[in-house]
């Protein structure tokens, strides 16, 4: 949590910056804080309004689309043979029933996660909150702990390391809209049921890497079995050109600037965080190994040199 909010009070500090010019730190914290919280309150309302009518259509509809791909697949002769063949549609939607009632059955304990959830988001939003506003206390502060010769080259790497990782929140933001924006278009384009609302489940998937968005076209799949073969065909290639677009013109450009990692460190870094610290940490694991690279560059390989 420390270091999801470290980075987002990075990403946040350039406008801190600025507005500081004008009136205090602290104030300049506050109102960059509230505006950003504000900008996002926008852009899901929005969205909250369009996709609430969809979203309750498509939990209903959902297992019965899986039901239908079941029979299909037990009915192909080609696939008899198959792992496909046995796939248990049934009893994955039995399993889905059984979250539904413990869902109710312990909706208390629930309650109790989404209240601790809330918890966390207040104290996330205050943690960012004091990285921004006592950026220079925390700083100086941090410095004593190293020899009085090491100070400078401290501060050196601490100001490389809060830039590289600092434009990791935009960049990951205009890569996953690139996503939900390309598949949005392209579903509405071809009048598939739940357009919208699978276009933002494909970009909120982006966001855990390499999983993510195969979990977000499988379920695009699923929903469209029904509409036949050229409409899957074509969510298939409209998936291909977002990944592509984002791949190899997007991330490209916006990690190279920000970040200039290699793609092997990135499947390195999502291996080990996945391990270790769960989906928090391979969401992060980009400006991790940032960090981590950031580092051994500066405080070792340098040496070496």
């Amino acid at each position: 949590m420390f270091f999801a909010s470290y980075v987002i009070a990075c990403s946040l500090d350039p406008i801190v910056e600025k507005l500081s010019a004008k009136m205090s730190r602290q104030q300049a914290s506050l109102l960059t804080l509230l505006g950003t919280l504000a900008i996002i309150g926008l852009f899901l309302i929005p969205v909250i309004i369009l996709s609430s009518n969809e979203i309750k259509v498509f939990a209903i509809s959902f297992p019965q689309y899986v039901d239908k791909l079941d029979e299909s697949l037990q009915n192909m002769q080609m696939l008899a043979h198959t792992p496909f063949a046995t796939l248990d549609f049934d009893k994955m939607t039995a399993s889905a029933a059984g979250v539904t009632s413990d869902f109710i059955e312990h909706s208390i304990e629930i309650i109790k996660g989404l209240s601790s959830a809330v918890v966390y988001f207040i104290i996330s939003l205050l943690i960012i909150y004091y990285f921004m506003a006592d950026k220079e206390t925390i700083r100086k502060t941090t410095l004593r702990l190293f020899p009085s010769h090491m100070r400078k080259r401290a501060n050196e790497i601490m100001n490389i390391i809060s830039d590289k990782i600092g434009g990791y929140v935009a960049g990951q933001l205009i890569a996953v809209s690139s996503i939900g924006i390309i598949m949005t278009v392209g579903l509405i384009i071809m009048k598939v049921d739940y357009g919208f609302l699978l276009g933002l489940i494909t970009a909120v998937l982006d966001f855990i890497p390499v999983v993510g968005p195969a979990i977000g076209l499988i379920i695009c799949i699923v929903a469209c079995y029904e509409a036949g073969g050229k409409i899957i065909a074509g969510v298939i290639i409209t998936f291909a050109i977002a990944q592509i677009v984002e791949n190899n013109l997007v991330r490209p450009y916006i990690f190279s600037k920000l970040l200039n990692l290699h793609p092997i460190l990135i499947f390195l870094s999502l291996f080990l965080t996945a391990k270790y610290m769960g989906i928090l940490g391979v969401v992060f694991a980009p400006a991790i190994a940032a960090t981590v690279c950031v580092l051994i560059e500066e405080l070792y390989m340098k040496n070496l040199d």
